[in-house]
């Protein structure tokens, strides 16, 4: 096999579609065929159903996909070995949590660029589920991820703050005005969430469960920017950063509760996998990000 052969797969595996791959990758549909076939031949197996005009992963063809994003990815890191200089370049991928792409890491991108315009920047939004699947299959360089702690002796933490959890209402809520808070006062509230997956929503339910209370989940959304404006539209209460909601906080806009629940035990994490190579891109992405993050280290 080979890596024309590898990325045809994986544009067509994305995509759904040979003449669309064929298309995208400037290629001949009969070259993207004989390539296919001749993987297919090598590896003894069926990568691709395609039933009329419908083209789906086999379970052989499933199994294949991860390993072929890591070759790839692999190929270009050995390109970047080989021919590196000692000012970064090529493509740097960051797994970034959406909450903190609000504030902190659009700061230390714009001195990046700025600095390193030859890099490439591409940004994925995951989980902290996401980054350790991304890591380990070496589709990201290094995650900027928030959450409960990654903490595995495959991946190095290279940064780590405390990140402070607010439960959040609208102007006016009865409960805004309330000394303190516990569990049990937001029994029956609406509550407006991240999607199923994420860490800090699963600490709020976790807490609420303890306490025999059933969320009463309203809207659930991966949009933090959409949490907060349903919010604002008095449609509930949410938990979201403090990092990502100071602006809201200062206009008066949101309206932090007097929580007085357990911890939700949230901190943001800079990771990468212990057995990455460090390419100057990553290397001065690390050393930038410590330098931004410095101030809201302990």
């Amino acid at each position: 096999m080979d890596f024309k052969q590898l990325n045809a797969f994986l544009t067509i595996s994305k995509l759904q579609s040979f003449t669309k791959a064929a298309d995208a990758l400037g290629y001949a549909q009969s070259s993207i065929t004989t390539q296919i076939k001749l993987l297919e031949s090598e590896l003894e197996v069926k990568l691709f159903d395609r039933i009329g005009k419908n083209v789906t992963l086999t379970h052989e063809g499933k199994k294949l996909l991860p390993y072929a994003k890591q070759m790839l990815k692999l190929s270009s890191d050995i390109k970047n070995t080989v021919f590196s200089k000692e000012t970064p370049s090529g493509t740097l991928t960051i797994g970034a949590a959406e909450s903190l792409c609000v504030l902190r890491l659009p700061e230390i991108l714009k001195e990046y660029k700025k600095l390193y315009p030859d890099v490439e920047v591409s940004l994925k939004f995951g989980s902290c589920a996401d980054f350790r699947y991304f890591l380990t299959d070496n589709i990201i360089d290094v995650a900027f991820s928030l959450g409960v702690k990654i903490d595995s002796e495959e991946f190095v933490s290279e940064i780590e703050i405390s990140e402070p959890m607010l439960l959040l209402a609208y102007p006016g809520h009865p409960l805004v005005n309330k000394e303190s808070v516990f569990p049990k006062d937001i029994e029956g509230e609406s509550l407006i969430l991240t999607e199923i997956g994420c860490s800090y929503r699963a600490a709020l339910e976790n807490i609420l469960s303890g306490c025999n209370i059933k969320p009463n989940v309203g809207l659930e959304t991966g949009s933090v920017q959409a949490i907060k404006q349903f919010t604002m539209s008095r449609l509930g209460i949410t938990l979201l950063p403090k990092v990502a909601v100071e602006d809201e906080i200062n206009s008066g806009n949101l309206i932090p509760l007097n929580w007085v629940g357990p911890d939700f035990g949230i901190i943001s994490q800079v990771l990468y996998h212990k057995d990455k190579w460090i390419s100057p891109a990553l290397r001065e992405f690390l050393k930038l990000s410590r330098d931004f993050m410095q101030p809201y280290l302990k």
